[in-house]
């Protein structure tokens, strides 16, 4: 059993701010609030290097342990373009859309990002010992599961009498734990592709109205990989938008303690 050592608050914790690189907070927000779902879409051609872009940002965004357990599927082939729009189940923002992506959630791949983690480190020679030995023993104890996800009652056991005298992390447990675990790092690769496409002038629309199994099959993916959503992205025509935005009162959102 490896033994789990947490972080604590040291002297060393204690440090100066520093300069980071500027922003414009003004034309963030401006994204933010122009971001809407389309439902419909025009003609206009989405250039190739704003995709790349694009897909590049959905690549930077915050994951768990920066083991980037993501794929994204860009559907190009017409015919696989077709099927797809017909999975999505023949919707609008599909089936107007120039360009369709789906964002796959592949927590079975830990393992191989994770030593692509550790070549890195080795590759550059300067990572403090603590991440090393972060990714050398520590993420073998969180994500390993076992054949058929053996290991989860150890681990369920492990985690709550650890938990009795300390504070001890308890996800992702067991092989639906991964899944939950890999869907939340993708989602959040979804939220800056979408963003990014706003930031040049274009507008998606996630969907979740699929057949994810359909889709699965479609392109090629494994039984562990999950569908987190499809995206379609172009440029929003007339009646493309549903509507004024609306939210719920942030009151019953937002609590403070």
């Amino acid at each position: 059993m490896v033994k789990v050592k947490m972080f604590e608050a040291t002297d060393e914790n204690s440090r100066p701010s520093m300069d980071a690189p500027k922003t414009d907070a003004k034309a963030f927000h401006d994204i933010v609030n122009s971001r809407r779902s389309v439902r419909f879409f025009a003609d206009d051609v989405i250039p190739q290097d704003v995709i790349d872009q694009c897909l590049d940002a959905a690549l930077k965004a915050p994951n768990s342990s920066n083991l980037q357990t993501w794929e994204i599927h860009h559907v190009v082939d017409p015919d696989k373009k077709k099927e797809l729009v017909r999975l999505c189940l023949g919707q609008p923002a599909a089936s107007t859309a120039k360009e369709l992506f789906v964002f796959v959630a592949r927590p079975d791949l830990w393992k191989r990002n994770n030593k692509w983690m550790l070549e890195e480190f080795d590759r550059r020679g300067d990572m403090p010992e603590k991440a090393y030995q972060y990714f050398k023993k520590i993420t073998r104890l969180i994500y390993t599961t076992g054949f058929l996800g053996i290991a989860a009652p150890f681990k369920w056991l492990f985690y709550n009498i650890r938990g009795i005298s300390k504070p001890t992390p308890r996800e992702p447990m067991g092989r639906w734990g991964m899944t939950v675990w890999g869907h939340k790092s993708t989602a959040l690769a979804c939220a800056h592709f979408m963003l990014a496409m706003r930031a040049h002038g274009f507008d998606t629309c996630p969907m979740e109205g699929l057949d994810s199994k359909r889709v699965k099959k479609l392109l090629g993916l494994p039984r562990q990989a999950g569908i987190t959503m499809a995206i379609s992205a172009g440029k929003r025509a007339e009646g493309g938008v549903f509507g004024d935005r609306f939210r719920f009162d942030i009151k019953h959102f937002v609590i403070k303690h």
